[in-house]
């Protein structure tokens, strides 16, 4: 499809159309883990590795300790996910 009918479907000029072109081609950076899983998690499983509790860690994120709970099994289904997919 030719640039300037995307630009026209999109709503955008057909600079904007041809950067975002230019953007897929870039590389991505980081381990899969830092795409896959939020910022949050990612601090969240780091701290427990530390050693830091429940408690301890949704005191610095302001959240209560059953709310970490959850956001440190998501992050743990989201690695096994990843891993059972070949990522």
């Amino acid at each position: 499809m030719a640039v300037d009918e995307i630009a026209d479907r999109m709503k955008r000029s057909p600079a904007h159309v041809e950067r975002m072109l230019e953007w897929t081609a870039i590389p991505r950076t980081g381990s899969s883990r830092e795409r896959d899983l939020r910022p949050v998690e990612r601090r969240v499983l780091d701290l427990r590795a530390e050693g830091h509790s429940h408690d301890t860690i949704g005191g610095l994120f302001n959240r209560s300790a059953r709310s970490v709970r959850q956001i440190e099994g998501l992050a743990h289904f989201k690695e096994a996910q990843r891993i059972l997919s070949g990522g």
